[in-house]
């Protein structure tokens, strides 16, 4: 493994420990405001703590910027918003279908449904011709086992909460193709900037159809909401998208889907759960699928020598 790509899973490693101890956040919010109002307010909240990242990054840049011909910066700019308002779209739709399923099923399922996308992406990245390799399959398999083991404690039923996660998941699987495509060929602060504005402004508009927020009720709320605007969105969300950059996205979804051992563990430190034999099989297994898909392919290193 290169330093690139060890730098990279570093990257979404970090990305799936925040989401994990999110799901405490998530959980811990939903008692004071309701699924729109919280995922509006750390949007908008993840937006802002970015806007002087951006600031700070474009003077330690320097004057590069002014270099590049004029148009490459406008098509570029133009990327950067379909990119945005695509991932901010897709965000919006995945994280309150989650937000929503969580009030009905526990957190162990939606953490398990949820991180069905790790099947999922590999199967609609075939549709795109992102070539999969066996162990990369292998190791899917075994996280699938792992993440049963781990969260599905008294068997799966599919309930309307459950089907509500299962759906989230479908659509975050797709969010991280369209990220896996613009990242690339765009800022990836600047794109996360964007999705969450985009993200946090249909979600408040929805909050203002569909529920009565409050500003008492925002305020009680104020823990969980700052986790989740300024870790979950401004620090995850951009590190998902700085650190998928050049990656598989298949193997990439593999590491994001940590996310359920993490909340696991995060329930033990901060909750007091216990985790029993089979949690941690589940999580013994997870580590093995994350590595198997990690060994490097013996035909592509070949070619690679070859070359």
């Amino acid at each position: 493994m290169n330093r690139f790509i060890l730098r990279q899973s570093l990257l979404l490693f970090l990305t799936a420990v925040i989401w994990g101890v999110a799901f405490v956040a998530q959980s811990a919010g939903m008692d004071y405001v309701g699924p729109f109002t919280y995922n509006g307010v750390r949007c908008i909240l993840g937006g802002l703590v970015l806007l002087p990242c951006i600031l700070l990054l474009d003077r330690l840049q320097g004057g590069k910027k002014e270099e590049q011909e004029t148009n490459e910066t406008a098509r570029n700019g133009r990327q950067l918003l379909t990119g945005g308002l695509c991932c901010g779209v897709i965000l919006f739709v995945a994280s309150n279908l989650q937000q929503i399923g969580i009030q009905y099923t526990s957190v162990g399922k939606a953490g398990f449904l949820t991180a069905i996308y790790i099947l999922l992406v590999p199967v609609m990245g075939l549709f795109v011709h992102k070539k999969v390799g066996i162990k990369v399959w292998i190791g899917v398999a075994f996280a699938v086992c792992g993440l049963y083991l781990l969260c599905m404690t008294n068997g799966l039923n599919l309930e309307r909460g459950d089907a509500l996660v299962l759906a989230c998941a479908v659509v975050f699987s797709l969010h991280i193709l369209v990220i896996d495509y613009f990242s690339p060929k765009v800022d990836g602060v600047r794109m996360s900037c964007i999705q969450f504005w985009v993200c946090g402004i249909l979600s408040l508009l929805c909050s203002l159809l569909f529920e009565q927020p409050d500003v008492g009720g925002i305020l009680a709320a104020w823990q969980p909401i700052c986790y989740g605007g300024v870790m979950s969105c401004g620090v995850a969300y951009t590190l998902q998208i700085v650190g998928q950059k050049d990656m598989n996205p298949t193997v990439a979804s593999l590491i994001l889907s940590l996310e359920s051992v993490v909340s696991v563990v995060a329930g033990f430190l901060i909750l007091h759960q216990t985790m029993s034999g089979r949690e941690l099989s589940g999580c013994c297994l997870m580590v093995v699928a994350i590595v198997l898909a990690q060994l490097p392919d013996r035909s592509n290193q070949r070619m690679a020598d070859k070359e």
